[in-house]
């Protein structure tokens, strides 16, 4: 019987200037993937640590020294027979100028600017993490189909006041009530790089373009094989083990698992805890919020726990 080899301890380098923009690499000819672009970095020595491991691969690569400041995502990934776990850490602080020391070409870049097909694919989930925020709100589903005024009004001044990703989920509302909710929200969500998500609704994204997306219910995930909507629509996933996670990975830019904890919308579900959400997010791929009973003052404790942050309903409104 054979062993499966262990997988290859990577680390990668998101170096953050004070604009906000990423370095990224291109793989040079004659590499694996070679024309595609990732974030610097390389393999972990034995015995090192991630921290010193980085530290070594951005001196030899790009000449600088760096300090990483915080784990940003852990990717399981595998490139044919080979597995690899890259290691993604934000860095905001070096000494130098960044220069290509091994032949590849360097550019910044916005994060939102970047093109997703252009990276290896292990890297976009690099980059989601980088472009997602740490809170992803969820509108209460008590609301009425008459309270649409306020909630355009109400949503419209989350956006303004700094938040980047909103789920409208109105079971109560008609589907093309929902779409125009959204519509009527585009001129303000756009020019701020925010993004509205639909729940369950891949044809209402499809018509309202870029910059509203879909997140996807977990019965719909068993039944995708392919992404349904463009690398500029974001897709979210619902998901609850780690089965739905597996399938998130594979047409989603990220998921939620719940419940982490205790919640009132599904009194009956029995949660997660923090834990079982760090093991759970541990072996998936991409980035993952922590839903059910969730607050605001919980992101750091879902950061601790390898999640992107929070999503929560009656904790943020």
């Amino acid at each position: 019987m054979s062993v499966s080899a262990p997988a290859m301890h990577v680390m990668a380098g998101v170096l953050r200037d004070a604009s906000g923009r990423v370095l990224l690499a291109q793989r040079p000819p004659g590499k694996h993937l070679a024309g595609l672009w990732e974030f610097p970095g390389g393999k972990l020595e034995p015995g090192e640590s991630p921290v010193a491991g980085l530290a070594r691969e951005l001196r030899e690569e790009l000449g600088v020294e760096a300090a990483a400041d915080r784990p940003l995502i852990r990717i399981p990934w595998r490139y044919g027979e080979r597995s690899l776990l890259l290691d993604a850490w934000t860095v905001r602080q070096w000494q130098g100028e960044p220069a290509s020391l091994e032949g590849q070409a360097l550019r910044w870049c916005d994060p939102a600017d970047v093109d997703l097909s252009s990276l290896a694919p292990a890297d976009r989930f690099i980059l989601r993490a980088v472009q997602l925020p740490a809170h992803y709100l969820i509108t209460p589903a008590e609301v009425p189909p008459e309270a649409f005024p306020d909630w355009r009004q109400r949503l419209a001044g989350v956006l303004a006041g700094g938040e980047r990703l909103v789920l409208l989920r109105l079971p109560l509302w008609d589907i093309e009530q929902v779409r125009e909710l959204a519509r009527a929200l585009l001129p303000v969500s756009r020019p701020l790089g925010a993004h509205l998500l639909l729940s369950g609704d891949v044809a209402g994204a499809l018509a309202l373009g870029e910059g509203v997306g879909v997140q996807l219910k977990a019965r719909q995930l068993a039944g995708l094989a392919t992404r349904p909507l463009p690398l500029n629509q974001w897709i979210g996933a619902s998901c609850h083990d780690a089965a739905d996670l597996d399938r998130a990975q594979r047409v989603a830019d990220f998921a939620t698992l719940s419940p982490v904890a205790a919640t009132a919308t599904h009194p009956e579900a029995v949660p997660l805890g923090w834990p079982v959400f760090h093991g759970l997010v541990e072996a998936a791929a991409l980035p993952v919020y922590a839903l059910g009973g969730m607050h605001r003052d919980d992101t750091e404790t879902a950061r601790r726990a390898g999640g992107q942050g929070v999503a929560g309903i009656r904790g943020f409104w």
